[in-house]
């Protein structure tokens, strides 16, 4: 059983969402925490909520505006997060940072592919590139790296192409099976997890399409002409008519859309964080996070040949009684 006082822990993605959360639970039980992120003004807020919180006696949390697919930016946090606790280790590495995007091969940017790909896979092979020989310095450490019931599903519907994520999680769950046998032989003090959550209430839908303008920190919600024509195809390829809908209108669904992931999702952000704590604390190497995601992962190794049947979203309802 793993204890967090005391401890030090970098979490990437600390801005919003499970990344939020992680920072806050991880500082309330006494571990200083480095965190990184796109966006300054969000881990802002994240810093507030952990003073409201109430932090620990001599708790420190930092922050440092890093993208993880950028291994100048994260080498940069990583000597920030030496220099400024003072630490020659850390004991927790979480690769939680994520956008969704690209979903299409064939009718997506080969830039939006590829940005959402790098961040998802790239950021995970990259922070752990760099923090690794910090976390083997650890008496025990532990490297916790988020995928997604994507992980081992890749899809979100027959009709709404999802390659980009998908790719990207399954190779960080791949990557971090494998990386089990690695660190067993070469350094058998350090543990590691694969995060697959289901549908978590988080701005994911919001904060991905900023990343992808390249307006982290200063959009203002307005909608670029070329997020508009996204938005327009996304109408069109759920069969409806978009010709008689204003550039107002579509922004207000988009807004609509993200909103509603976050609100109506199964789970909160803090919720899902407590699971995936508890899933270190017990060295648990396969976390599943959610109801939604134990169900579904039963559902798929039950009949994998069918899993991707058009009919297969028609179907699962059905298994609601169903347990990993």
């Amino acid at each position: 059983m793993k204890d967090f006082s005391g401890k030090i822990a970098v979490v990437t993605g600390g801005g919003t969402g499970m990344g939020r959360e992680l920072v806050r639970q991880l500082a309330a039980e006494g571990c200083h925490v480095a965190m990184c992120d796109v966006s300054a003004k969000s881990m802002a807020e994240t810093m507030r909520l952990c003073q409201a919180d109430g932090l620990p006696q001599g708790v420190r949390v930092i922050s440092h505006v890093a993208d993880v697919s950028n291994e100048t930016q994260v080498l940069a946090f990583r000597d920030h997060v030496v220099a400024t606790l003072a630490v020659d280790h850390i004991d927790y590495l979480f690769n939680n940072a994520g956008i969704g995007g690209g979903g299409s091969m064939i009718t997506d940017t080969r830039e939006a592919w590829e940005r959402t790909f790098n961040v998802c896979w790239g950021g995970v092979y990259i922070c752990t590139r760099v923090f690794l020989p910090l976390v083997i310095k650890s008496q025990a450490g532990h490297i916790t790296n988020t995928s997604s019931v994507n992980g081992f599903y890749a899809s979100i519907g027959q009709t709404t192409p999802h390659t980009a994520y998908s790719a990207a999680k399954f190779a960080v769950k791949g990557f971090t099976e494998a990386l089990m046998t690695d660190l067993k032989v070469n350094a058998p003090h350090v543990k590691c997890s694969v995060v697959m959550p289901g549908h978590i209430g988080t701005d994911i839908v919001a904060n991905s399409r900023k990343v992808l303008s390249g307006r982290e920190d200063d959009s203002d919600g307005t909608l670029t002409a070329e997020e508009i024509a996204n938005a327009r195809a996304t109408v069109r390829n759920r069969g409806l008519d978009d010709s008689q809908l204003t550039d107002e209108m579509i922004a207000a669904f988009v807004q609509t859309m993200a909103d509603g992931f976050r609100d109506n999702a199964p789970m909160t952000a803090a919720d899902a964080s407590r699971v995936i704590l508890d899933g270190v604390r017990n060295e648990r190497w396969r976390i599943l996070v959610g109801e939604d995601a134990q169900r579904l992962d039963a559902f798929v190794r039950n009949d994998p040949e069918h899993a991707y049947d058009v009919d297969f979203f028609t179907l699962f309802p059905s298994a609601a009684g169903t347990t990993a």
